[in-house]
């Protein structure tokens, strides 16, 4: 319930953002008539063809985003008609004439009577397919779940909730403006020349939409942005996030957290054939959910393979679940090779459809779930950290479940470059995304969506600020570089900077070399550059940048890359 009214809540704002201005000419075009015959239907049609495309091009890949491409020419066509129409009666007269037996006149016509609400909604229907929002943090927020999720019945109502609270907002609008309208058409007599510039507005917002500054220019320049009150709002309702379930005093008996669930979902093994829960019985099993270019997963993966090795002899089976968070992580290919540079012996289930991440309900990279011999969850940790804790137990599990003469002590994994443990400075910056569906903290003016834009970072950044300078082109995941010597700069705060990178379509190294405060890193360099701060991105994973040799610190960080084509998804920092 909650989301929904988030998700309302959203959409209502989208009123004050200028991704809705294109769309507002045919929303007033026929401000004049009955709301119940002509708003209220092109509103709902409106509303419905953006939580459908929405939701196709949310889960359906790139064949329906190429599709609705198809739908938005036509829809120009027909609202580019509809302009002249308003500008001259003559035309109207004549493009009238072959649908009146239809009855589904898209035309403007003095007497109201013959207005037919499947007409207007057949505008709201190519409103809609034209309609493309500014994806600030509430829209992210809804399409990366979407994504995440698949389809679903959710995932639908989430983004109609949405919709529906734009159309809330557009007809209240549309309610006043009609009122006003109709009040100059009787004290003034112009209605004539009110139609002629309804007209002109019609075929304005046409054009800037055919010249795509819907989703380029108007996302940038904002009268009013959002953004800030849509992350209140999100904060406002998100929950604190969970933390390790806490741990029961000695003596105490454990509680049945749930099943183990089945298995089956995974697209993949490696390491293993299949495992089944009735396989597994008499055994204890830790599950662990990873991704291979999450810095938190990344840290924990030396005490996870430790404990693998330690207890495999004696009635320990180690699980991972590889559920991916960026669309390049679903490659089994890159799933493999990360498996093989991590050193991974234990079986790892390849979950690029989240069905066991479903199954488990889980929300968290990492998140480790302890299961006894007989099939039952008994603990879980979500996160890094208090890894005495979780082989203390694997090692109780085990005690229970009658296996004997286990190994003493902790696992001390001695873990190096990315693998090494956290600064433990909690002033460092948070993990920060590129992409524009959930970018915080851009200093660098508006993010144009999937648009190529030449950047320009300011002279100064605050703390936990970033921007890019060249020509990048911006999308939902990640920004692409267009031509050579493009950079992102980033104030950071903490004693490490990871950042993942991935090579172009064709796959080419892309060269790339690093300043801190304007200088070559020397000491302070990352794994994978030199001192002087030469790296290469050759593949889609996490880089190290910076690993500071005297503690954290506040530094300006920026990234040159030499080549074109280089992708980058996220920061993280430790």
């Amino acid at each position: 319930m909650i989301l929904l009214i988030l998700a309302f809540l959203g959409g209502v704002l989208t009123i004050l953002s200028p991704c809705i201005l294109p769309v507002l000419p045919f929303v007033f075009a026929r401000a004049d008539r009955p709301f119940a015959r002509n708003g209220l239907p092109m509103l709902i049609g409106m509303a419905l063809t953006f939580a459908l495309v929405a939701t196709l091009a949310a889960v359906g890949g790139g064949w329906a985003v190429r599709a609705n491409q198809y739908g938005r020419y036509i829809a120009l066509i027909v609202l580019a008609m509809l302009g002249i129409t308003l500008l001259s009666s003559h035309f109207a007269e004549w493009i009238s004439r072959p649908f009146v037996k239809l009855g589904n006149r898209l035309t403007e016509h003095s007497d109201a009577q013959n207005d037919s609400p499947w007409s207007a909604a057949g505008l709201g229907v190519a409103t809609g397919l034209l309609w493309a929002p500014c994806a600030g943090p509430i829209l992210g927020l809804l399409l990366t779940g979407a994504a995440i999720k698949g389809a679903s019945v959710q995932t639908t109502l989430l983004l109609l909730t949405y919709a529906a609270g734009a159309a809330v907002s557009l007809a209240l609008a549309l309610l006043v403006g009609g009122r006003v309208f109709g009040l100059m058409k009787r004290s003034l007599g112009a209605g004539e020349w009110i139609r002629r510039a309804l007209g002109a507005l019609v075929l304005c917002g046409v054009a800037v939409i055919a010249l795509g500054a819907d989703t380029g220019l108007l996302t940038r320049v904002s009268l009013a942005s959002t953004s800030s009150i849509e992350q209140k709002l999100i904060d406002a309702v998100t929950p604190a996030p969970a933390t390790a379930a806490p741990a029961p005093k000695a003596g105490d008996a454990l509680p049945v957290e749930g099943e183990l669930p089945s298995l089956a979902g995974a697209t993949q093994w490696f390491n293993s054939t299949p495992l089944t829960p009735e396989s597994l019985r008499g055994k204890v099993v830790l599950v662990d959910f990873w991704t291979y270019s999450c810095i938190n997963c990344i840290r924990t993966l030396p005490y996870v393979n430790a404990w693998a090795q330690k207890y495999r002899d004696h009635g320990l089976v180690v699980i991972g679940v590889h559920s991916p968070e960026f669309a390049f992580e679903k490659d089994p290919a890159n799933v493999a090779k990360a498996i093989k540079d991590f050193g991974i012996t234990y079986p790892v289930a390849v979950d690029s459809n989240y069905a066991i991440w479903q199954a488990f309900n889980n929300e968290y990279w990492p998140a480790h779930y302890f299961i006894d011999a007989h099939g039952q969850i008994r603990a879980h940790h979500f996160g890094e950290g208090d890894y005495a804790g979780s082989e203390d137990m694997i090692r109780r599990l085990l005690t229970d479940a009658g296996y004997k003469n286990l190994p003493g002590g902790y696992v001390q994994p001695g873990a190096t470059g990315a693998e090494a443990a956290s600064s433990g400075d909690v002033n460092r910056s948070p993990e920060t995304y590129v992409g524009y569906a959930r970018s915080e903290n851009f200093a660098g003016g508006q993010i144009a969506h999937d648009d190529p834009w030449n950047y320009h970072a300011p002279a100064t950044l605050q703390v936990n600020q970033w921007a890019f300078n060249g020509d990048w082109t911006v999308g939902e995941q990640s920004a692409s570089l267009d031509k050579p010597n493009g950079s992102i700069v980033y104030r950071f705060s903490g004693r490490d900077m990871h950042l993942v990178l991935g090579p172009g379509k064709d796959g080419k190294p892309v060269r790339f070399r690093i300043t801190i405060d304007g200088k070559t890193p020397g000491d302070d360099h990352g794994a994978d550059i030199d001192a002087e701060g030469n790296g290469t991105v050759t593949s889609q994973r996490l880089y190290q940048l910076v690993r500071q040799a005297h503690g954290t610190g506040d530094r300006v960080v920026e990234i040159t890359f030499l080549d074109p084509g280089v992708h980058a998804y996220a920061f993280t920092f430790g």
